[in-house]
């Protein structure tokens, strides 16, 4: 990914400490006035004049231009005396030192020699002199990736030496995001926020206010959003980052021709972000479009077009068309084996695979794991993906003795590069542990889901997966009977999930509906009744009253109700479930019948607890009890 710093470096102007930066000195005509600093006085130095030549030598140049040399050399007194170089004062020396640091400064080009002419201009400047040159080492640091620590101090040095006063300064917003940057590479993520905030309130009110270019402008607010969005998904927040990405679209949408091969990578990552929160409606056309926009400027054999391709087989599997999907699917491995890139080529032999065993076709996508497995080397991460889909066709055909030794080769291969690959091994663990999940295998699922969530937690950017890991590891404790043990892993998991994709999340929903599952286990009706509401209040946003998981936690709320003793709500809930099961019609007929036996066992036990109020009422109580209920109602007098 290019680092945001690379944006802003590229659209910073050469090197000045100041407007009034001293001139080079003009040693052909030093009588000329030279411009010095604003707090400096201004007028010329009197000092500096045109040097003359002295008499007797304009008077020999006189003679030799009028004679020609006499024959005796030792008598030839007409040569010519160099001209000697102008006397400097001592400022104007010190001027020219400090112009020639400074043309030094702006010709670096490698780190280590602005480095080098840094420490040379720290020497004749003083530090409210040096924040652009500050601003562009810390630039060039943050671009090259190096010692974010020192990145952080430069960009520091820069801040304190530009933001003064109360006027707006795009070389404030540069630094803001150059602080921003420095902070999300330490892994301070809440610093890196506030500092990339500010600067895009300060880039926005230049903007509106068009007090600069909006083409030096937009650039760099560019990588503010991008760093912006870096942050986000780094703090788990996917959904916001995704407004910052849908940002840096619409910036490059107004800077870049619509048939721009950039501007078709742009619609491509941003694409991938929707993809990432499993939003494949959203992701859908912004991949379509990269697709028309770089097959019209690369041609159908490109390895861009290719790229596309690939992401939007991704995309039909998530909306599950996987015909549409194994179609794109073998369009990019022809380019790609155009192109001879095997690496790319094998992953999408195994995305084709995968794509065979959604279709049920479980024959042919074995036979394809066996052409690639030939093709991986012994102990790759490549082969072991290869066993897992290999062990996925096997499970689905009911060889689940072949299936398991499958996995446990995948395993084997995965175990030596965990500390290597983390991410990629923790998420291959998920994948073996829904296969072992499948064929019942529970102790070993959650073993390994454990296993990935320990490396999920050392990634701060993939909370997201981590709540998403720990809400599997809860369900399938609450499924084996470990109630107890599935409530901390279902309550971390929702936390998570909040903090990443907003409390309104439809995955945050079925969390609380496990919750309630697991409350109603223990006996607590009343807490299974809260998290059942909010899950609830949530599907009714996310998916829509009339969806089937809806409706089946507006029953879970009746149950709840009804445990509690509270039958007039848990009636109202069931009869509402009744009335959107009938919108379905007769699809749903099955569901229909069990919900109106519920209905009618709800209603029975409402006509035996009021029988047994009316009989308790009506009976009178023995003077003990009386007695006994009565000083139980007394005041606390202590």
């Amino acid at each position: 990914m290019r680092r945001a710093s690379t944006i802003v470096l590229s659209h910073l102007t050469p090197y000045r400490t100041s407007s009034s930066f001293l001139h080079k000195v003009s040693i052909a005509n030093a009588s000329t006035a030279i411009p010095i600093k604003e707090e400096q006085h201004s007028e010329p130095f009197s000092t500096l004049t045109k040097v003359k030549p002295c008499n007797k030598t304009q008077a020999v140049l006189t003679n030799s231009r009028e004679h020609q040399f006499q024959t005796n050399p030792s008598r030839n007194l007409d040569t010519l005396v160099d001209k000697p170089p102008p006397q400097l004062s001592s400022r104007q020396r010190q001027r020219k030192e400090r112009a020639q640091i400074e043309e030094a400064f702006e010709s670096a080009a490698t780190i280590n020699e602005i480095l080098k002419a840094f420490e040379d201009m720290e020497s004749v400047f003083s530090e409210k002199d040096l924040g652009l040159a500050c601003l562009k080492v810390g630039l060039k640091l943050d671009q090259e990736g190096e010692d974010p620590h020192k990145t952080l101090e430069f960009a520091n040095r820069a801040l304190k030496a530009l933001d003064v006063g109360e006027k707006l300064s795009m070389l404030v917003g540069m630094a803001l995001q150059l602080m921003g940057s420095a902070c999300y590479s330490l892994n301070k993520f809440n610093d890196s926020l506030g500092y990339l905030n500010r600067a895009n309130r300060i880039l926005g009110q230049l903007e509106e206010e068009g007090i600069c270019s909006i083409d030096d402008i937009r650039p760099v607010l560019h990588a503010v959003q991008l760093q912006l969005a870096n942050t986000k998904t780094a703090m788990g927040r996917r959904e916001d980052a995704l407004i910052n990405l849908r940002k840096c679209l619409d910036i490059k949408e107004l800077t870049l021709d619509k048939d721009s091969v950039e501007l078709g990578t742009a619609n491509r990552d941003l694409a991938e972000a929707y993809i990432a929160v499993l939003n494949f409606k959203e992701a859908l056309p912004l991949c379509l479009k990269a697709l028309e926009i770089h097959k019209a400027q690369l041609g159908n054999n490109s390895v861009e077009v290719a790229k596309d391709r690939r992401i939007l087989g991704i995309i039909y599997c998530g909306i599950e068309e996987h015909e549409k999907a194994l179609e794109q699917n073998d369009l990019s491995q022809k380019v790609l084996k155009n192109w001879g890139l095997s690496a790319d080529l094998l992953r999408a032999e195994i995305d084709a695979a995968n794509m065979q065993i959604a279709l049920g076709k479980y024959e042919e996508a074995i036979n394809t794991l066996k052409s690639v497995v030939n093709q991986t080397d012994k102990e790759s991460e490549n082969r072991a993906l290869v066993f897992i889909s290999m062990g996925k066709a096997l499970s689905n055909q009911k060889k689940f003795a072949d299936s398991k030794r499958c996995l446990e080769i995948a395993c084997g291969i995965l175990d030596k590069k965990e500390r290597i690959s983390q991410l990629e091994v923790s998420e291959a663990y998920i994948e073996i542990s829904m296969q072992y999940e499948t064929m019942n295998e529970f102790e070993t699922a959650i073993s390994l889901l454990k296993r990935a969530l320990t490396m999920l937690e050392k990634q701060p950017q993939e909370q997201h997966s981590e709540g998403s890991v720990s809400a599997r590891i809860g369900y399938i404790l609450l499924l084996t009977g470990k109630v107890q043990e599935a409530i901390p892993y279902l309550e971390s998991a929702a936390e998570r999930l909040k903090e990443c994709f907003g409390s309104k999340h439809y995955g945050v929903a079925y969390i609380y509906n496990n919750l309630g599952a697991a409350y109603m286990e223990l006996d607590r009706p009343q807490s299974a009744a809260q998290m059942f509401a909010f899950a609830k209040d949530i599907m009714d946003v996310s998916l829509g009253p009339h969806h089937a998981d809806t409706i089946d936690s507006c029953q879970n709320l009746s149950k709840a109700y009804g445990a509690m003793g509270n039958y007039k709500l848990a009636i109202e809930f069931q009869e509402q479930a009744i009335e959107t099961w009938e919108s379905h019609g007769s699809s749903a007929q099955d569901e229909l019948k069990e919900a109106h036996r519920i209905l009618e066992e709800l209603k029975q036990k409402a006509c035996k607890s009021f029988s047994n109020e009316l009989l308790t009422e009506t009976m009178p109580l023995p003077h003990n009890v009386t007695s006994f209920q009565a000083s139980e109602k007394q005041p606390n007098t202590i």
